[in-house]
Formats: structure tokens, sequence, C-alpha cells
């Protein structure tokens, strides 16, 4: 068991480029895809919201509002966050209220928001639906 927390504590520390590296590389060699259980544990979570009493949040979405003056930036720092090619990217960029994470923790809603702001562009974090 002392393994397993070791481990837990080496994948909290890492930054929300680097666990999406490891998902990516992990997606590869498992030939698995992380989308699906996202989305089943979104449906679930959904139910069980309905049947608890109000909590603070604990899932947040990183909402673009405007890419800002240096555009490039703000696309290559989408393209690293989620993974999307370039197109869509820009598109994102390009899209006010465009979500750029959905439902991610506080601490990586936080990080995201942090580098498209340096990026110069206009973010939002607000919790998840």
């Amino acid at each position: 068991m002392a393994n397993i927390e070791k481990l837990v504590e080496e994948l909290s520390a890492l930054s929300v480029l680097e666990a999406s590296e490891l998902v990516k590389t992990l997606e590869e060699k498992w030939g698995v895809s992380a989308a699906a259980p996202v989305a089943v544990a979104a449906v679930g979570g959904a139910a069980a919201e309905a049947a608890a009493p109000v909590e603070e949040a604990t899932e947040f979405d990183v909402i673009i509002k405007d890419a800002g003056p240096k555009k490039i930036e703000t696309i290559k720092v989408i393209r690293v966050l989620t993974n999307l090619g370039l197109v869509e990217a820009k598109q994102m960029a390009e899209t006010a209220g465009s979500k750029v994470l959905s439902a991610v923790g506080k601490d990586a809603a936080n990080d995201a928001k942090g580098k498209l702001e340096a990026a110069g562009a206009a973010v939002e974090v607000k919790p998840a639906a």
C-alpha cells in the first residue's frame, strides 16, 4: 500500500502539461481513451449532485473570453493544455466563451488560467455545471 501512496504523491506533483503528456502516453501504450471514462463520470456525477446537499465545487471549467493581443501565444498554450490540432486551437482562441478545459480540479484550472493569462488571453474559471 505504501507504493500506491508514493505513486499518488508523485502524480499529484505533476504540472498540467506533464499530466497531459502522461495521459497521452498511457492512451497510446494501452490503446484506450481517457475521454470515455470522463463522460461516464460526468453522467454519474450529475445524478449524485442532484441527491446530495449543496457543497463547494471541486470541478471547474476554464473559459477563454478573449485571445488577447498575442493570439499566437494563446493558441500555443491552448494546444499544450488540450492536445488539439492547430486549426481547432485557433478556432477555440477566436471563439469567446470556448471551454479550454472542462471539469478539472481547482489547481489544474488555476494553472491553466495562469498560463493563458501569461500568453495575453482573458480567461475565466467557473465551477463546472
